[in-house]
């Protein structure tokens, strides 16, 4: 399982992912789940996966190969030719498709084969945006009325998401809360772990300076845990006891 979080807000993205991949309690190992494609002043696009990591790297991987080569949208288009993210998005979910049409019928009798994936970003002359592509390479957008998309292991982050975020938060403070969501996944199922991979793009700037790494030992990332532990624990003794 994994767990990535998309967060769209009118001056920016906030894009993040976990690192931890398993094929059973003893096969466990740290991938990054977080691709990144720039032209820097022209596009930024990242590509967040989750699912079956051979279905994963397949299409991260031919996304690659195509990038540069010109192309419209398909499973042969160049996302760094694409016109804005909603073409970038039809590629997404076309190579996937593709993806799946060559492996699932080999891949099913062992697993699940099935991925999905988050693309967010902006291209000159688009908006910023941000896009959830699921297994059947069909996809949504994320909007003010509903301005975070999950993947993989959701139900432990997103309360505080829907408590606290809000379309006046900044960035920072979205950045806060997407750390604090992948907290309370983290202490709540062992199949999310870090380094955390988090991505704090600033609506206009077409460029991705703001990407950071926070391992278990981040100063930052033990400070904010801690942080937030303590002053919950605060707070909940605070509050006024029960009447029985």
């Amino acid at each position: 399982m994994t767990y990535c979080l998309g967060i769209w807000l009118p001056t920016g993205l906030v894009l993040a992912s976990d690192s931890r991949t398993s094929a059973g309690v003893d096969q466990i190992s740290t991938v990054k789940k977080l691709a990144l494609f720039e032209k820097p002043g022209d596009r930024v696009l990242a590509i967040l996966s989750a699912g079956n990591l051979a279905t994963t790297q397949a299409v991260i991987s031919m996304i690659r190969q195509s990038a540069g080569r010109g192309g419209t949208a398909g499973p042969e288009g160049d996302i760094l030719a694409a016109r804005s993210l909603f073409d970038v998005a039809q590629t997404v979910g076309a190579v996937l498709r593709e993806v799946m049409r060559l492996n699932r019928s080999y891949v099913e009798p062992y697993g699940d084969p099935s991925a999905s994936f988050l693309v967010g970003g902006q291209i000159t002359g688009d908006g910023h945006r941000l896009f959830q592509v699921y297994s059947a390479g069909n996809f949504v957008e994320a909007s003010s009325r509903n301005p975070f998309l999950q993947l993989g292991e959701t139900k432990y982050g997103k309360p505080i998401l829907n408590r606290a975020l809000t379309m006046r938060s900044g960035l920072d403070e979205a950045a806060k809360l997407a750390l604090l969501s992948f907290d309370a996944t983290i202490r709540s199922n062992l199949s999310v772990a870090p380094p955390i991979d988090l991505l704090r793009y600033e609506a206009g700037s077409l460029m991705a300076g703001q990407l950071a790494k926070f391992t278990a030992q981040h100063p930052y990332w033990a400070d904010l845990r801690e942080r937030y532990s303590t002053g919950l624990s605060r707070l909940v003794e605070s509050l006024p006891e029960p009447r029985f």
